[in-house]
């Protein structure tokens, strides 16, 4: 007996070890607290096909929040950068779509990936992922409200680039009071897919809006825009939008595998 709960503890010893390896091989590169405001669509399936890299398909929940969304536009402010040692790197603003893909080839699912963006901090172009923009114009503006037990909420967002491309969001709400969760989850770059970033996540959600599922509709007001370049064949006056989130809070660690 003495031998077998020795062969035990070994094996349990060696999966601690595994464990703790997988753990060491992923580097924390930054953590920052940001609010964000996302938009999910359906795009042309086409148009949204050849943004994709061969061997990559578009991952469409069939069912829930997500249903029938192939693209997501989610406009950021990065409020509070830090480096692993709890440094000041910076802050920001940002608008990026993300695909949810898949590769079956390698089992690769319920993943992201990022195909384009626009941001307000030049160090930030390419970034990592190689697909950002230098917005040389951008505005983010954020004012709330509170008038008895009302809190009523406006933003609007607008980055444009030299070369045309352009997104903007207005959007006035009700502030409603949203559910904690947390992910992790794999970003791939749509120039090149071979790297990728893994985002672990702590947020609160607030589904304002949803073609699927059924949840108070707070929004009161809400135009967005999305023109210029590769945009134009992705945002043809096609597409429909199928959920507006609120994330007031989304704290965000950022590794590479």
């Amino acid at each position: 007996m003495r031998g077998v709960s020795a062969l035990v503890a070994a094996l349990l010893a060696c999966v601690g070890c595994g464990s703790l390896g997988k753990a060491q091989a992923e580097m924390l590169l930054e953590q920052s607290s940001e609010a964000r405001m996302q938009i999910d669509f359906h795009v042309p399936d086409a148009a949204l096909k050849a943004m994709l890299p061969a061997g990559w398909e578009p991952n469409v929940a069939a069912q829930g929040a997500a249903k029938n969304a192939n693209l997501r536009m989610i406009f950021i402010d990065r409020i509070n950068v830090t480096a692993p040692d709890g440094a000041p790197v910076g802050s920001g603003q940002l608008v990026y779509l993300a695909i949810p893909i898949k590769q079956p080839a390698a089992n690769i699912d319920n993943a992201q990936m990022l195909i384009y963006g626009l941001t307000s901090d030049p160090k930030e172009a390419p970034g990592p992922f190689g697909v950002y923009q230098l917005a040389t114009t951008h505005r983010m503006e954020r004012t709330t409200t509170a008038s008895g037990e009302q809190t009523q909420s406006s933003e609007q967002w607008s980055f444009t680039a030299s070369s045309g491309e352009h997104m903007e969001l207005s959007l006035k709400y009700d502030r409603g009071v949203g559910r904690r969760s947390g992910s992790e989850t794999k970003f791939f770059s749509g120039v090149n897919p071979g790297f990728h970033q893994i985002f672990k996540v702590d947020q609160n959600l607030d589904i304002m809006r949803n073609a699927t599922i059924t949840v108070p509709d707070k929004v009161k007001e809400f135009q967005y825009k999305a023109a210029g370049g590769k945009l134009s064949a992705l945002f043809d006056g096609s597409e429909r939008v199928l959920s507006i989130d609120c994330i007031s809070w989304y704290n965000r660690a950022i590794y590479l595998p």
